[in-house]
Formats: structure tokens, C-alpha cells, sequence
């Protein structure tokens, strides 16, 4: 790659990484695919059936029945985790493919992570 087209700044490089996660990671709508979304403040998950092109649901810190267990933005992250594995079985899916979307495996992402498992869905 030329510099002239190397990544600029942080969020371009994490888009370059999350191009080269997607390359492996694919949801179909047996097995979609959960994507999560950090931003400073808050954390997103959705799943995601990429053979449709469509988002089968999505859950957010703010959205309503999160039961916050912890404290702070990892607590909030596990407890959507929780939320979208609750609403992912009673959509009938059990089993999903985890997307980091480019961030690290660690801190909120793994939060999340963990709460899906906690609530019942398989990677």
C-alpha cells in the first residue's frame, strides 16, 4: 500500500482491521452475526444476517430491561450481552458468531462477550 493511502487516524485504522475481521466472520440467518459497537460513552450489539443484508435486532446500553449488575461502562456492557441473548432466544437463535468489529478482545467487548454466554448464546 502506497503512504499516501495508509490510514490516517485511530477510527480509520480500526476500520481497516474490522475489513480484514469480515473477510473470515460471516452471519447467515441461522448462525447471524454478533457485531458490537463501542463508542466512548456507550456500547451496541446487534446481530446481523449478512445473506440477507439485514439486522435481525439490536440492543444498546440505554435501551429498556438492561439490569445493570456492575459498576461503570463494564457492567453496562455485560448487561447487554445478557439483553441480547435473551432477545436472540426468544427469536429463536442460539447460536451466533462473534464480530469485535476491529477492537481489541478485552475490557467492554470481552464484557459483552461474556454476558451473550452468560445468557445462553453459543460462538
Amino acid at each position: 500500500m502506497r503512504p499516501m493511502h495508509a490510514p490516517k487516524n485511530r477510527e480509520q485504522r480500526r476500520y481497516r482491521r474490522h475489513l480484514r475481521v469480515r473477510q473470515t466472520v460471516h452471519g447467515t440467518a441461522e448462525r447471524p452475526r454478533l457485531v458490537v459497537f463501542r463508542s466512548l460513552k456507550h456500547i451496541y450489539a446487534q446481530l446481523i444476517d449478512d445473506s440477507r443484508g439485514v439486522a435481525i435486532l439490536g440492543v444498546a446500553d440505554g435501551s429498556e430491561g438492561i439490569s445493570v449488575d456492575g459498576n461503570g461502562k463494564v457492567g453496562r456492557a455485560e448487561a447487554v450481552g445478557k439483553l441480547i441473548a435473551e432477545k436472540a432466544k426468544a427469536a429463536g437463535i442460539t447460536k451466533v458468531v462473534f464480530d469485535r468489529a476491529g477492537y481489541q478482545y478485552h475490557g467492554r467487548v470481552k464484557a459483552v462477550a461474556d454476558g451473550a454466554r452468560q445468557g445462553g448464546l453459543e460462538f
